[in-house]
């Protein structure tokens, strides 16, 4: 039996476990061996001294983020399986190996049992990104066991986790390989990946689904995109046959980078014009009906509860603001990213915003993340894509 320091329960404090939820919180520990430091693996023994699980060990209200309810030793072995059975989950949603496309996340966290770890792929690159110590202190290990795992498919790994751990001192970079080409495809539409400054891994692909759905609704309309980041939404939209398109964004190094990807897919179309300014300003300064669709997905609102009510106020002027714009008969793509945003608060912004703005809206799609970013029936809180798609008369 692998010599893990142990972490010790206190009474009654099992039953989570005994749901396979993988959060332990810190209130639910007794005490634990001494040495124990954060992002070490611990083995984590109950009341009656049996074992439960292994996981990283960290400070703050997540005190354990369980790799494993078997006793089993966290080696090559372990991360090499793990991996597998993410590639495969890949391999059966037509993802992995796909004619049409390259980039998808082989990794989310607690939906595939690696919870505080992050791997897009971007063709023959993979970016992971750690939410935790734990993770961090074994992104070796987990690039080894990943060049095993995907057997060619990929040739490099990059590391990018300052935003994330912003207190490490490892700068990001390539664990493994090396490349200068950033670009990748998805569903036949190439872009650059920004994954040396960019949020997140480089692209956001969990709208990967949604953007070929707008594309469907584009056609012979004007299209604004609301914080485009990279102008994912844009241009498909033009694939789509829009009439013309605006993308906005606060940060000029996302309009940059939207103009590029434009350009990469539509060379010298003059339908696109992208605008670095401020999402509220931006739509107040707009005629009423300009628009025959617009996306709003900005960044998440409330990234803890107590941030929740203000989020839901923003939410609803954003969407607001843009169903008074919006012509009639348009549609209206809007999200939220914020975990701690449900479906139900979200659905309620969104009719709050419709009521206040005096216009009627039918609901014709409920949106979520794809299948890659699968959620773990034991762990609900790993849902956190939601959108609407709506008509407004």
């Amino acid at each position: 039996m692998t010599r893990y320091k142990q972490v010790y329960l206190r009474r009654g404090k099992e039953e989570s476990l005994l749901r396979f939820h993988p959060w332990i919180f810190s209130g639910a520990i007794h005490h634990t061996d001494d040495g124990v430091q954060e992002g070490d693996i611990v083995r984590v023994i109950s009341t009656e001294g049996a074992p439960m699980a292994v996981g990283h060990y960290q400070q703050g209200s997540i005190a354990v983020r369980v790799l494993s309810f078997a006793d089993v030793p966290i080696d090559a072995a372990f991360w090499q399986q793990r991996l597998r059975s993410a590639l495969t989950l890949r391999q059966a949603l037509l993802l992995a190996d796909s004619p049409q496309g390259n980039a998808y996340r082989l990794v989310h966290g607690e939906g595939d049992a690696l919870p505080g770890l992050i791997i897009d792929v971007y063709g023959p690159t993979a970016v992971m990104q750690a939410h935790s110590i734990g993770m961090h202190r074994c992104r070796h290990d987990i690039a080894q066991a990943l060049l095993k795992v995907m057997d060619g498919r990929i040739a490099n790994v990059y590391y990018k986790s300052e935003t994330t751990l912003p207190f490490i001192e490892t700068a990001a970079g390539f664990i493994c390989g090396s490349s200068t080409d950033d670009t990748a495809t998805e569903n036949g539409l190439r872009f650059h990946v920004d994954w040396l400054k960019g949020q997140k891994t480089g692209f956001f692909v969990d709208q990967r689904e949604n953007r070929a759905l707008l594309e469907r609704y584009a056609h012979g309309r004007r299209v604004l995109n609301m914080f485009c980041y990279t102008g994912g939404f844009s241009f498909y939209a033009m694939r789509g046959g829009a009439q013309c398109v605006h993308s906005v964004d606060s940060s000029a190094k996302a309009i940059e980078l939207t103009k590029a990807n434009v350009a990469l897919n539509f060379p010298g179309d003059t339908r696109h014009e992208a605008f670095c300014d401020d999402a509220f300003r931006f739509l107040q300064q707009q005629e009423h009906a300009a628009y025959d669709l617009i996306v709003l997905d900005p960044p998440a609102f409330a990234k803890h509860r107590a941030a929740l009510h203000n989020a839901l106020k923003g939410y609803i002027r954003l969407n607001m603001k843009a169903m008074e714009k919006i012509a009639p008969g348009g549609i209206l793509f809007t999200f939220s990213c914020s975990q701690v945003v449900t479906k139900d608060h979200f659905r309620n912004a969104v009719f709050t915003a419709a009521a206040q703005a005096r216009r009627s809206v039918r609901i014709l799609h409920q949106l979520h993340q794809p299948a890659d970013h699968p959620v773990s029936i034991f762990h609900p809180e790993g849902e956190y894509l939601k959108g609407l798609v709506v008509y407004v008369e």
